[in-house]
């Protein structure tokens, strides 16, 4: 009889190099908001991979950075709270981005852990392969990591090798969550980030990360549409009127495109409404914080 193993992956490493893209993949279906912007990710989202005799638990962690509020800090603690509960961490590099100051700054605490650290490379089909070496050599010379596993998030090239590998280091456990179950976050969640990352991806530079949503009611109709009540939150009345847009055109287009991925995560019909409220300066308010999902129970 086969043992069952099973355990935890942190994923960490610099704002914009991947984490999310990687996990979306792990899941195969998008549970983590992608954008080319820095800091997208903001909670720990948990992605369960689930195979006959293993479950692997990936922790997506926001990029640390130094923070500039009190939102900065919490998604800070919250990233280095996800290095004291795993079996493994993931320490993760762009290949077309040259070793900085920010990844000396997360070496230097991942020296200090006390599990195995996994160094991935990702973005390999950026570069070219010669570029390669000298990457895994730099790094090495840093601290001594467990595997270093050059892999694609987006293609997919090497990742069947990097989670054989993980599985092979996890200890013999229980299936934490049942197989078909591929978060741990509630629906709602993962409804109000795929309504900002529309935000984000639409007004690009427009509207910086002063953006949060918050689903305010989430019910089915007779018909089994669900329906989806969302304000969007932000700072300044000037990004209440770019989030509107001309005549609402740019709150149409944000809730069209949020709706469909959100249909596909539901696998059911959706009618979603969205407002948009200005609370000012809500990112160094606790209360505000809290109110939008950002509890510090939660590290």
């Amino acid at each position: 009889m086969t043992t069952h193993k099973s355990g935890f992956v942190a994923i960490v490493g610099r704002p914009n190099v991947g984490k999310s893209t990687l996990l979306n993949r792990v899941v195969g279906q998008k549970i983590a908001i992608m954008s080319d912007k820095a800091q997208t990710t903001r909670n720990k989202i948990q992605g369960v991979y689930t195979t006959d005799d293993a479950q692997l638990i990936f922790i997506d962690t926001p990029g640390i950075h130094k923070p500039k509020h009190r939102l900065g800090d919490f998604m800070v603690e919250t990233a280095y709270s996800a290095l004291r509960e795993v079996d493994v961490t993931l320490f993760m590099i762009s290949a077309d981005q040259k070793r900085g100051k920010g990844d000396d700054f997360i070496i230097e605490r991942l020296r200090q852990s006390q599990t195995p650290v996994f160094l991935v490379i990702n973005k390999i089909d950026k570069v070219h392969p010669d570029a390669l070496l000298a990457i895994i050599e730099d790094y090495s010379s840093q601290m001594d990591f467990a595997e270093i596993v050059p892999i694609s998030a987006t293609e997919g090239n090497n990742f069947e090798t990097l989670m054989k590998l993980l599985i092979d280091e996890m200890p013999e456990g229980p299936q934490y969550f049942p197989e078909d179950q591929i978060t741990d976050h509630p629906e709602y969640f993962i409804v109000s980030e795929l309504v900002r990352e529309k935000v984000l991806l639409l007004t690009r530079d427009e509207v910086p990360h002063s953006v949060a949503v918050v689903v305010d009611s989430m019910k089915r109709d007779h018909n089994d549409k669900v329906h989806i009540q969302a304000t969007i939150i932000v700072e300044r009345d000037s990004q209440k009127g770019i989030i509107i847009g001309k005549g609402g055109k740019m709150l149409k287009q944000i809730g069209t495109k949020a709706r469909l991925d959100i249909e596909h995560l539901l696998d059911d019909k959706v009618f979603l409404e969205l407002w948009v409220k200005v609370q000012k300066d809500w990112r160094d308010k606790q209360t505000f914080l809290t109110d939008y999902g950002y509890r510090k129970d939660e590290y």
